[in-house]
């Protein structure tokens, strides 16, 4: 199991635009993995669906917990991490 702190920096937060692309990501890439992600209030949601990541309802600054469990958890969890701290804003702002 591997498990990474990630920041929310989009300044919308996770909202449809970045969820589809980390969902897409892992049912590309990753599937037959286990993605378990908590937010600061302590909610937490299987990475499977659009809509039970954007129930977690993360915005920008929040620090969420990704948990990982599969054959390359550790290459899974630094793509999907560096997803959910990637800013998706057009143009971005720095």
């Amino acid at each position: 199991m591997q498990t990474r702190n990630v920041t929310i920096r989009n300044t919308a937060g996770i909202h449809c635009r970045p969820s589809s692309v980390i969902l897409n990501a892992i049912n590309a890439d990753f599937s037959g993995h286990e993605f378990t992600l908590t937010n600061s209030r302590g909610e937490s949601c299987e990475l499977n669906s659009i809509m039970g990541l954007l129930a977690l309802c993360l915005t920008c600054g929040e620090t969420a917990v990704l948990t990982v469990e599969g054959a390359n958890e550790v290459q899974a969890a630094d793509k999907i991490a560096e997803l959910l701290e990637k800013i998706y804003d057009f143009p971005p702002q720095n």
